[in-house]
């Protein structure tokens, strides 16, 4: 007879029950940690440093456009009471001839400017960028930058002699080739060309500057790697440069397109809006209106609406960008 050996079968736990339906003991209540003294101070040191920013952007950023919103809501020539004018303002400014030639202008002479900024900027860092002796590059960096760092206007004085029609250096060098005088300040197109050209010399510096930073911040072994592949000069900065540089061109694009729009020393010193309103921008008028007519509250409107403006195109172009621009 065989004996059937049964397998061993586990024994219940009479207190298995009990421990399952016995309740979670819960967590012990967190304990307020006080901050240190040494936490406090380092608040307190950066609160007393960035203070000054603070109060600064409050007092000449802030308080400024909301006195210019409600300024541009009333009539006030300094002398007078203000006296409430609602959008009396506003509608004279849309019917105004002079203000929408300033507007025009001024997006023209914001789409010639920055282009040419931005190319000669980047034609230059690219250039610079290849091979080339480091103090050279180091003196190259600092005259491209130099112009930045004068005035405007006193550069806007020199180069009102310099392209005058009658005894300006400019026409007496293209004078030594047979061509004739060019009324650079006092023709509807070359005053245009003229602002534009002074502009953009003073201007292409902080671009430049941009470009060369980010030109270095491209790892080289991307370019290496893209020669092994046989690609060179245009083909490898249209499809690597360009696309790794350009969060560098949306930041030079954006402060270059604000700045632009406020342009106000180069055309109010080398050509006073002139010839008629060729070169007159919108700054200019604003000044016009405030500091010559005493028309405050027109002047305010004029600055808020391009106050709409500037962010208006700010909020394009990075709308744009998430499109065209690639992080790395």
């Amino acid at each position: 007879m065989t004996n059937t050996q049964v397998p061993n079968s586990p024994v219940p736990n009479s207190q298995e029950p009990a421990e399952r339906s016995r309740p979670a003991t819960p967590p012990p209540p967190a304990v307020a940690v006080r901050p240190s003294v040494r936490d406090r101070g380092a608040r307190l040191l950066a609160a007393v440093f960035l203070a000054p920013t603070v109060v600064g952007i409050v007092v000449f950023t802030v308080v400024p456009i909301i006195g210019s919103l409600v300024l541009s809501l009333f009539h006030w020539n300094v002398i007078d009471p203000p006296r409430f004018a609602g959008g009396a303002n506003y509608r004279t400014t849309f019917t105004d001839s002079t203000v929408l030639v300033s507007f025009r202008n001024t997006l023209l002479f914001m789409v010639l400017a920055v282009t040419l900024q931005l190319l000669i900027a980047l034609s230059l860092a690219l250039a610079l960028n290849g091979r080339m002796p480091g103090w050279l590059r180091s003196v190259f960096r600092s005259a491209f930058f130099f112009p930045l760092v004068l005035s405007a206007a006193s550069i806007s004085v020199v180069m009102k002699y310099l392209f005058n029609q009658d005894f300006g250096v400019v026409n007496w060098l293209i004078g030594l080739v047979g061509v004739a005088p060019v009324p650079w300040l006092t023709s509807e197109h070359a005053a245009m060309a003229t602002v534009i050209l002074v502009y953009v010399w003073q201007q292409f510096g902080f671009s430049f500057l941009l470009f060369v930073g980010g030109l270095n911040n491209i790892p080289k072994e991307i370019h290496e790697a893209a020669a092994l592949d046989g690609a060179t000069g245009l083909r490898k900065h249209l499809g690597i440069t360009l696309p790794l540089l350009s969060p560098t061109l949306l930041v030079a694009s954006v402060v270059g397109i604000i700045n632009a729009l406020q342009v106000f020393e180069q055309p109010y010193v080398l050509t006073d809006g002139g010839p008629g309103d060729a070169t007159r921008t919108v700054v200019m008028v604003i000044y016009e209106r405030a500091f010559e007519q005493l028309d405050f509250g027109e002047a305010s409107a004029v600055g808020v609406l391009l106050f709409a403006l500037i962010m208006a195109v700010t909020a394009v172009q990075f709308r744009l960008s998430r499109r065209f621009v690639h992080y790395q």
